[in-house]
């Protein structure tokens, strides 16, 4: 008895020491501050981290520890989000501005801590705060822990590839312009990947990105959409794709030949190099709206070259891309994947719903403050709202600190569950009803209970436009149950409800005139942003809040605030 005693001790140390060996600390310092680079046959300034962009790629395993030492030695406020990050028992890390911390001030730091709990995959991390974002980006790699494998088989090589926006002026001037006039940003005046723009546009030949491939080998792509305002389409010619993962999380394998990817999506594919030697053409170009829509988009087109070994960059091949309104592509790309069930990481979808939601989503309007001249519909501001209520940040102290330490006054936890008005919500008929387009200016949030279920029905409207909008919920994954055109109908839509392999994505893009289901267990405590991701409307007020009550134990509890923590 006293031996198999032994035997057993000696096994859980060995179990114990071999968990603890395959989590590391990853450290990393960040430094923000003004790099001065070279773009569309001018030199201009922007906000780096460490002089690059995109910025450094991080790159962990499953269970490591993650410690960012961020040093603004900028001119601006900044915060640093960590984009898909659960930040179980870390919400203070988790980086939204003035909803889970104050900025970080110019010439002060702060030091994110955390750690990667059930995720593997491809995230991003990038600013938080005003349209910093632009330039201030990189990828989060996320690997499998030393002995697991990939659900797939095993790429030769892995490559991010970041899309992006590029303006040829100071972003924050073009956020202050925007600003002013009420319409928010002029559109920018390139796309770029992983910084490069591509010799479409003019002195930019030489600052075309080059992805050099052998033929017989198969590479993983880790793509991310970094872009502030924009969906993309992205083709390398004759070549397919095989989607294995988005959003971090793996989906059943997926061929297509066009990748459509959201601002703040991530989507992995396998790309087989099994083409004649040749140059090839991979592009992306922006997906939007058709018209009438209020707000315009970059109509040009990024690209880069596949090399393959052996063959010149002379005379590549161009890929022939959708139309910027080819909605029946996007639809078919985004409705078509699957979660891989039973997978890593893999958690069934829950059956019982505790919380059910019917969000409105969608463009409004506000009123022109005196003696200033606005430049939006009916000589107004443009806004926008959840269920009618158009959100504003608090300015004295975060959300998190506030609800934390019980400090009254600054949100209100009255988001309501349903729109205050039935209206007929995607007929282009009541885009300019007067007595719709002027929701109110609130800061408020939605409390839910540890461990509820909550199903959101997200409803667009044509309130002023038809637009899709990507949404993106902090701290959690959610299922995407079904999505559709018009306006949901329970009795009819809830019958394709998929919950046995829906996708899990944590930035859902809601269909142009449409709506999605999405649905989430809230057990994560603590204060959850949820906003629209394109850049223009989230300081319009497209966003609300989660606050996930503590759960029974010590460990479902939101932990104490770093000393560190940013002053307001």
């Amino acid at each position: 008895m006293a031996r198999s005693m032994l035997l057993l001790a000696c096994a859980l140390v060995v179990l114990a020491s071999s968990t603890f060996a395959s989590a590391a600390v990853v450290e990393h310092s960040f430094q923000v501050k003004n790099l001065t680079i070279g773009r569309l046959c001018r030199q201009q300034t922007i906000t780096a981290v460490n002089e690059s962009l995109p910025g450094p790629t991080i790159r962990v395993q499953e269970g490591d520890t993650l410690i960012v030492h961020v040093s603004n030695e900028s001119p601006y406020n900044v915060t640093i989000h960590w984009h898909g990050i659960f930040q179980i028992r870390s919400i203070w890390a988790d980086g939204p501005n003035m909803i889970t911390q104050c900025p970080i001030r110019p010439g002060n730091s702060y030091t994110y801590k955390f750690r990667i709990i059930n995720q593997e995959g491809t995230l991003w991390w990038h600013a938080h705060i005003s349209m910093l974002r632009a330039t201030v980006h990189g990828a989060f790699i996320i690997r499998p822990k030393s002995g697991h494998k990939y659900p797939f088989p095993k790429p030769d090589k892995e490559v991010p590839i970041v899309l992006g926006e590029w303006w040829n002026d100071d972003i924050m001037d073009v956020a202050n312009r925007g600003e002013i006039t009420g319409v928010g940003p002029r559109i920018s005046d390139a796309f770029t990947i992983n910084g490069m723009p591509g010799d479409l546009y003019p002195c930019s030949e030489n600052q075309t990105y080059k992805l050099k491939v052998e033929k017989g080998k198969t590479y993983l792509l880790r793509i991310i959409n970094a872009a502030l305002n924009n969906q993309l389409f992205f083709k390398i010619a004759n070549h397919n794709f095989t989607v294995v993962a988005v959003d971090a999380g793996y989906t059943d394998p997926y061929v297509t030949d066009v990748v459509v990817i959201a601002p703040g999506q991530t989507t992995d594919v396998l790309l087989k190099a099994d083409q004649p030697v040749g140059s090839y053409y991979m592009a992306a170009r922006a997906y939007a709206a058709p018209p009438p829509t209020i707000v315009a988009f970059d109509n040009t087109t990024t690209r880069g070259i596949v090399v393959y070994d052996g063959a010149s960059t002379a005379n590549p091949i161009m890929p022939a891309l959708p139309a910027y309104n080819d909605t029946p592509t996007a639809y078919t790309f985004y409705s078509n994947i699957t979660g891989l069930s039973g997978g890593p990481q893999w958690v069934p979808c829950p059956r019982r719903v505790d919380e059910r939601m019917f969000v409105t989503v969608g463009l409004g309007l506000e009123q022109c403050p005196a003696n200033a001249t606005c430049q939006g519909p009916f000589s107004q501001r443009l806004s926008a709202s959840m269920n009618n209520h158009s959100f504003q940040a608090p300015t004295s102290l975060s959300i998190l600190q506030a609800y934390f330490f019980n400090v009254g006054g600054v949100y209100e936890p009255n988001f309501p569950n349903q729109p205050p008005v039935e209206f007929d919500y995607t007929n282009t008929n009541v885009s300019n009803d007067m007595s719709l387009l002027f929701p109110p200016k609130t800061t408020s949030v939605k409390m839910l209970k540890f461990n509820s279920t909550v199903e959101m029905v997200l409803q667009n409207t044509a309130l002023i436009a038809v637009e899709s909008h990507p949404m993106h919920l902090h701290g959690y994954d959610f299922y995407v149950l079904a999505q559709g055109f018009g306006n949901y109908n329970a009795s009819r839509d809830s019958k394709n409800f998929n919950l046995v392999n829906p996708q899990r994505r944590n930035t859902i893009a809601v269909p142009i005139g449409g709506w999605a289901v999405i649905r989430f267990r809230a057990n994560n405590p603590g204060v959850w942003f949820m906003h629209c991701h394109f850049d223009v409307h989230l300081p319009w007020g497209l966003a609300t809040t989660f606050i996930v009550e503590n759960g029974p134990t010590p460990s479902t509890m939101l932990p104490p605030p770093p000393a560190d923590l940013p002053r307001c």
